[in-house]
């Protein structure tokens, strides 16, 4: 019977390697305990060294083996480590792994010691090696090292299932099919006689259908389970997920059983958009960079999930686009169960290299697609290096081989040239035109300067997308999405001058708008969601791209209320002024235009005690958007008169619904602290984040309050990162990790100017 331990806690760790002393069993000198998953250095949140993560490293750990065991083949499952891996037993090499992103497992059974101790060695090359993709050339954002992901060990039998591809044909039918293909793997490639599988599907714990069949002499084997009746659609709203469990039998005994969550759904991309059980969905969406503060890639499924629903629930999007790389199986699990689709891509930046390099592409495309194609969430595969020039040879196989695996998801591959070679089923293209007129100011002032206008021969002042057969070259309409625009073209701090971040939250709006109301654009996935660390090649300078709407710490730029602001007013209230309301801050002196993103169908502005008009959503410049945002245009203050309180009055069919007030002399009302979880997971590492906030006595965050707060953890848990933080912008987040037992971690955030603290309590249990 197949059995699978988590192995990610009590590892050892070195930051450099030696084979003459560390193959050897033992930790030795310059060894110390960590957990996974795990960083290989702790980076500061901007201005280090790039290449701080770049070298080789060691982690070691003793494991158990149980009697029974014997006779049994033993596998170690890699979910991900950046970015080679070779992986000993007792000193013996075991297997390796080129590519930080996907997933992979080493079979130990040979190697094993049953009767005395036994130690893994997995070292890790974290240094950005040209034969292996995303490199070779410069890549915009950073490979941080480690065993980054999760660790489990397998045990299974001689023979055991090794895959399983469900596909759901006809998901529309009345009577809906599933159709399970399961691959098994055998000793030495062979299979005994007298074996049998069955698959059983089931909703939560009761039985939908089951089905039965001999072992087919060729790999895989195929069983069709028909007929099937009161099925439910995984849908945006209502993601329907079942269990599909898959039993191995031998002579009528079971010897494996191997299980898996699977939707029903049905996907089409037409020249006239995307269609998701029929029904025509605008993809609106974000790109993510799994990076986070300190630690890089290595956070745990908790935090990994959060992404997904801060994306979904918060910002409302309907789908993201794994840039650039296979992403946690945590995250995609998490996609599945709310309903969020996924664009999923392989590891690649613009930089295309040799023959090897070119088959590890074609490798990164079966692997990505073989671990993740049940995920009913994905809807894309990337099968193209993002942003790089047409190969054609590359790209006519990396297109076959994911159509092998897959044939029920179309491929796609962002690129940035107009007139690309279309192999791909989706014309995927990241769409940077939108300027707002800034390219002719700088082709006004600066010589020889060439803007996308006249490269291209687009207006980046009037123009927010191309039109999509201007860009493909065609003559027909084909499926076409928008994979980024913004993101480089106007990045943009958190604690940025006001009318830069509402221009920022502006220029998505455009983008958004012109999507939407194009009947042949499937949808339009915004460059970025997260700030994230960079090369010195890019960014801001301090190794950061200020390229989000959210900032590292999942803290929202105003930029983020452009999206939220489309969600239902059933779902959410939205309305979120585009100032912090001060007559200085801006060019010139005041606030107006005012522009304020909200869900709400009328906005009373009222000044000094007075009402100074109603105003209502601007469907002249977007007529697209469900909710365009409002802007204030009139107001009486002038340079050297007092400046006055404001109140802003959402209404909806004529009711308040809600009031935001703004002080004219602001001062701080008090700390405050909200954590995304008070309960945490014993055992293997769990973390959650806090987001400490110094807001106005109208409780509303102060912008420019750039203070220290000190935290202290008291129990089963500690601070990742430095215990003293700046906040920034009037925030600062920061996650919270357990050590491992149960209890109660107690969390305490103190500001010395402020003279205050607040204390939470977060359990582990």
């Amino acid at each position: 019977m197949r059995s699978v331990l988590s192995i990610n806690q009590n590892w050892l760790y070195k930051p450099s390697f030696s084979p003459e002393t560390d193959l050897k069993k033992g930790a030795g000198a310059g060894y110390e305990p960590v957990c996974l998953p795990h960083s290989n250095i702790q980076l500061p949140y901007n201005y280090f060294d790039e290449a701080a993560f770049c070298f080789v490293c060691c982690y070691k750990r003793a494991i158990s083996l149980q009697h029974q065991w014997r006779g049994q083949r033993l596998f170690l499952d890699f979910e991900g480590v950046m970015s080679y891996a070779r992986v000993y037993l007792n000193g013996r090499m075991a297997g390796e792994h080129k590519g930080g992103y996907t997933a992979f497992s080493v079979e130990i059974t040979d190697l094993v010691d049953f009767f005395g101790d036994n130690e893994i060695t997995v070292v890790v090359d974290a240094t950005e090696r040209p034969d292996t993709p995303p490199f070779g050339g410069r890549i915009d954002y950073l490979t941080y090292g480690g065993i980054y992901r999760e660790v489990q060990l397998r045990v299974v039998s001689s023979v055991y299932i090794q895959d399983v591809f469900v596909k759901t044909p006809e998901a529309l039918a009345e009577d809906k099919q599933l159709v399970a293909d399961i691959r098994l793997d055998g000793l030495g490639g062979a299979l005994p006689r007298g074996l049998s599988l069955e698959v059983a599907l089931w909703d939560v714990e009761t039985l939908v259908a089951r089905q039965a069949g001999a072992v087919a002499s060729d790999n895989p084997t195929r069983l069709h389970l028909k007929g099937l009746k009161g099925i439910g659609l995984w849908s945006l709203k209502q993601p329907k997920l079942y269990q599909l469990s898959c039993v191995l039998l031998k002579d009528g005994q079971e010897i494996d059983r191997y299980a898996l969550r699977m939707g029903f759904r049905d996907i089409r991309f037409t020249a006239e958009g995307f269609f998701l059980n029929g029904e025509r969905i605008q993809l609106t969406g974000l790109n993510r960079h799994q990076a986070y503060p300190y630690v890089g890639y290595a956070m745990p499924g908790r935090v990994q999930r959060r992404d997904a629903d801060i994306l979904k629930d918060e910002l409302g999007l309907n789908c993201v686009r794994t840039s650039h790389y296979p992403q946690s199986r945590h995250f995609l699990d998490r996609c599945d169960e709310i309903g969020l689709m996924v664009f999923e891509e392989i590891p690649g930046w613009q930089h295309v290299g040799d023959e090897a390099w070119q088959q590890q592409v074609l490798l990164d495309v079966e692997q990505m697609i073989i671990s993740h194609r049940n995920h009913p969430s994905i809807f894309l595969w990337g099968v193209r290096v993002n942003e790089s020039q047409d190969h054609h040879e590359l790209y006519t196989r990396s297109n076959a081989r994911a159509r092998a695996l897959d044939p029920t998801r179309p491929t796609g591959g962002a690129r940035f040239i107009p007139n690309s070679e279309l192999l791909e089923d989706v014309y995927t293209m990241n769409d940077f035109i939108h300027d707002n007129g800034y390219g002719k100011y700088l082709a006004s002032v600066v010589r020889n300067y060439q803007t996308y206008d006249h490269l291209i021969g687009w207006d980046g002042e009037a123009t927010a997308l191309r039109e999509p057969r201007e860009v493909t070259g065609l003559q027909e309409e084909v499926p076409y999405l928008v994979t980024e625009y913004c993101g480089h073209m106007y990045p943009t701090k958190r604690f940025d001058q006001e009318e830069r971040l509402v221009e920022h939250a502006l220029r998505h709006a455009r983008v958004q708008n012109a999507a939407q109301a194009h009947p042949h654009i499937a949808g339009a996935i915004g460059w970025c969601a997260f700030d994230y660390n960079t090369h010195a090649d890019f960014g801001a300078g301090d190794k950061i791209c200020y390229h989000g709407v959210m900032d590292m710490f999942r803290i929202p730029k105003l930029a983020a209320y452009a999206y939220r602001s489309q969600k239902s007013p059933q779902e959410e209230i939205v309305m979120e002024p585009g100032s912090c309301w001060a007559y200085g801050e801006r060019s010139m002196g005041g606030v107006i235009p005012l522009v304020i993103f909200t869900n709400c169908d009328a906005v009373d502005f009222i000044y000094g005690g007075r009402l100074l008009g109603t105003y209502t959503p601007d469907f002249a410049r977007f007529p697209a958007l469900k909710h365009p945002p409002v802007t204030v245009d009139d107001m009486t203050a002038n340079w050297g008169m007092r400046w006055e309180d404001a109140t802003f009055v959402g209404r909806i069919n004529g009711e308040e619904v809600i009031r935001r007030s703004f002080a004219r002399n602001p001062y701080p009302g008090g700390l405050s602290l909200a954590l995304d979880d008070t309960r945490l997971q014993a055992g293997d590492w769990d973390a959650t984040r806090a987001v400490a906030s110094v807001k106005d006595q109208l409780g509303n965050i102060m912008p420019f309050f750039i203070e220290p707060i000190k935290v202290q953890v008291q129990g089963p848990g500690q601070i990742i990162g430095p215990d003293t933080l700046s906040l920034i912008g009037g925030q600062i987040a920061f996650w919270v990790k357990t050590t491992g037992p149960a209890g109660d971690i107690a969390l305490t955030v103190s500001c010395p100017r402020l003279g205050e603290e607040v204390r939470v309590v977060i359990r582990v249990e």
